[in-house]
């Protein structure tokens, strides 16, 4: 054998070895940062309360920056992944309005006004747009997302003409992860009611509402949330349930 094939033969193992050296040392340091990525515990649950404002949507208001009033809420979310969870929302708060807010002539010839309190209650499903956490938990995780959410509500208003009225929340707004198991959440979110009771006056033109949304009431809500993570899941279970 030729003094090149030899050498040929040589460095072409060199070669293989440094390849092998470098995949070797590619897959350790993406394991080390996985592991480094993930050696925060993650969290089911989220507990706390909100603050805001609500705003009643009908006949007498058609603006959903007038009569605002303060609104408090207690909830409890269930993260299913870092993307996707349910929750559990009891706000309670006022609504309030006039026929001085609008230019629409009614039958009614009185004036007439309301001012009635107004508690609800709901579940919703949340999706966020990216996975949601410190990145220390689940790898990829960003502390601030934007999210959507759907779902469904009992509101009970007080009188006049008190009641119970079903309602259908929509709303988005933004998380940011201000600790490891601190959130901070704005919202707002708008609740479509299917009846015309909600201000107390049931069809002021006297033509009886057709549809489920059209010519209904409904209230909207504006709201800054402070929550704190509970309930770590077992990081040796290879099960979501855990």
């Amino acid at each position: 054998m030729r003094i090149e094939e030899i050498y040929s033969k040589a460095k072409a193992g060199i070669r293989m070895k440094r390849r092998l050296l470098c995949v070797a040392f590619f897959t350790l340091h993406s394991s080390l940062f996985t592991l480094q990525a993930q050696d925060e515990p993650e969290y089911r649950l989220e507990v706390g309360a909100a603050a805001g404002t609500v705003a009643y949507l009908g006949d007498y208001n058609g603006n959903i920056t007038k009569g605002m009033q303060p609104w408090g809420a207690l909830m409890a979310k269930y993260r299913m992944n870092p993307r996707m969870s349910l929750g559990l929302t009891v706000g309670f708060g006022k609504v309030k309005g006039s026929s001085d807010n609008v230019k629409t002539w009614y039958p009614q010839a009185e004036r007439y006004e309301f001012n009635k309190s107004l508690i609800d209650a709901g579940i919703r499903f949340e999706y966020n747009f990216w996975a949601y956490g410190t990145g220390k938990e689940y790898r990829g995780a960003r502390r601030l997302v934007p999210f959507i959410a759907l779902g469904i509500g009992m509101a009970h208003h007080g009188k006049p003409e008190g009641g119970l009225a079903m309602n259908l929340p929509l709303g988005a707004g933004i998380k940011y992860k201000a600790a490891n198991r601190l959130n901070l959440t704005l919202e707002w979110r708008m609740h479509f009611v299917p009846s015309d009771n909600l201000d107390g006056q049931k069809d002021p033109y006297g033509i009886e509402s057709s549809g489920l949304f059209k010519n209904t009431d409904g209230f909207s809500v504006l709201q800054l949330a402070l929550t704190y993570d509970i309930w770590a899941k077992c990081k040796t279970c290879h099960s979501d349930r855990f």
